[in-house]
This record gives C-alpha cells, structure tokens and sequence, in this order.
C-alpha cells in the first residue's frame, strides 16, 4: 500500500492521529525534502528510512516506489507542507499507482488553499484552485484571462517577492475584486489583509511581504441586467474593457450574458473607443 500523507502547513500540531500512525508503521517514507521531513518525524519520535521525493527525481523515484510496493513494503509519501500532489510531488505517483493497479490512499489533512479560502470570508460555494502562477506577467495575465469570468472564488499561492506584481496583474485583468491575501498559515503570526485588489497591493507596498501567501480572490458577477437598454448595454461593454478585456471580448460577454446577438451588442456599442 502507497499512502498519500497530509503534513502540517504552519503548526505542527495540524497532523491528524492517522497520519502519525501510519508514518510509525510504514517501511520507509518518501519526502519531497528528507531534511524538513526529519524534523518533523523526530519531533513525533517517529524513526522510519527515508528517501526523497522531489520534482526532479519524480519520475524515476515513481517507478522505484512502484517496484518497492509490488514487492509487499508500505510507503507513506509526505511533501514539505500541506497536501502531496496539491503544488507539490506525487500526482504523478498517484496516476501510476493507479495505472498499475497498485493499492493507493490518501490520509487528510492540512491545506494551505483551503484553510486560506474558509479564512477570506469570500465564497466557498464554489472555488478554482490554480496553484502558482507563470512568473513573467504576459504569461500570468493570459492565465488570469482564462478564468477571468468563472463565478467562483479563484485560489493561487504566491511568493513574497512576487506578491505585489501578481497582485497588479489581477486588479488589470480581474478588475478590482473583493480579495485576501493569507500568509504564513497556522503559525503564530499568521495574518490575513483583506479588501480589493487595489486596497491589498497598495498595502504591501508599503509594508514588505513576508512568508508564503494564498491569494483568493471573488468570482466574477455578471453587471448586465436583463433587458435590453441601450444605456445599460455600453455601460456593461465598458465595465468588462475597464477590467481588461479588448472590445471583441466584452462584446462577446455581454452578448452571451445580455441574450443579445453579437451584432446588437457592437452596433450599441459602436462608438466606444477600441482601448481604454
């Protein structure tokens, strides 16, 4: 059996009483970084092999820790923090234990996307998890446009010195949306800044983001009202260009969400101009 273990993300009281048997029972445990894993098997008195894990042995190590179960051995595989597979080795274990028919579970635990999504305040009804943007902006606004109209909360974890960029890059692409931005989580100066977009950069700007982040961020909300005024058509095709969209794009929206045809919609909205 492979198991699929949560660790804790901040306190490492955030371990459920399974997990720790498990890992006291297995006969070796595969970690993402044997090093950070010590320290919290020896914080447990739990002495088991270890081996690692990481995104440049997956491949590799997948294989060998497919071998080692047909073989009849138990493997508990851990990352870092949080959920393996979740921005984190062992998806890939997970696809192939289950390709070759090998018994796979996973034990719960921690995460650092949900805790931070239940913390915001924000909708839980529905969420996206898109784990870490692209680190260039062209790459990360073009990932952002991709979701920019999904009506549930959007989830993304963020380094420190990548914050404020990626923070800009949402407001330019998501328009100025309720929003939170999580760090440090479970440990004892978690803190949490929440307001929109525009409120959040602002303040780490002035103030240096430490520690890794969870950014979440409201889902889209349709401004067009039923109908078909004319006054209240520009003002929707304007609303989604004020938010980042070309003119194509926001006539498109608004058609889909108006009931209009896409004609309609472009010969009321006519005269606005090609950017703003």
């Amino acid at each position: 059996m492979i198991y699929l273990c949560a660790t804790p993300i901040g306190n490492l009281e955030d371990i459920t009483l399974r997990v720790l048997r498990i890992l006291s029972e297995v006969d070796l445990v595969a970690a993402e970084d044997t090093r950070q894993a010590r320290k919290l098997l020896n914080h447990y008195e739990i002495h088991v092999p270890l081996v690692s894990l990481h995104q440049h042995n997956e491949a590799a190590r997948t294989e060998q820790i497919l071998g080692w179960a047909a073989e009849g051995k138990q493997i508990a595989v851990i990352s870092d923090a949080g959920m393996p597979g979740i921005s984190d080795p062992g998806g890939r274990l997970a696809a192939a234990a289950n390709a070759a028919e090998v018994d796979i579970t996973v034990l719960p635990g921690a995460n650092a996307a949900l805790t931070g999504l239940v913390l915001s305040g924000l909708s839980c009804d529905a969420f996206f998890f898109g784990g870490f943007l692209p680190r260039k902006s062209t790459e990360r606004k073009k990932a952002l446009e991709a979701v920019r109209s999904l009506k549930a909360s959007l989830i993304y974890y963020e380094a420190p010195h990548r914050l404020v960029s990626a923070l800009t890059d949402m407001a330019a692409v998501l328009g100025d949306r309720q929003a939170a931005a999580a760090r440090e989580l479970t440990k004892w100066y978690e803190e949490t800044i929440r307001g929109t977009l525009g409120e959040i950069t602002a303040h780490f700007s002035t103030t240096a983001p430490k520690g890794e982040f969870v950014i979440i961020v409201d889902g889209y909300t349709e401004s067009v009202p039923e109908g078909t005024d004319e006054t209240d058509i520009r003002r929707a095709v304007l609303d989604e260009m004020d938010a980042g969209a070309s003119k194509k794009q926001a006539i498109k929206s608004v058609a889909r969400r108006s009931g209009l045809s896409k004609n309609e919609v472009y010969q009321k909205a006519l005269d606005l101009p090609t950017d703003l």
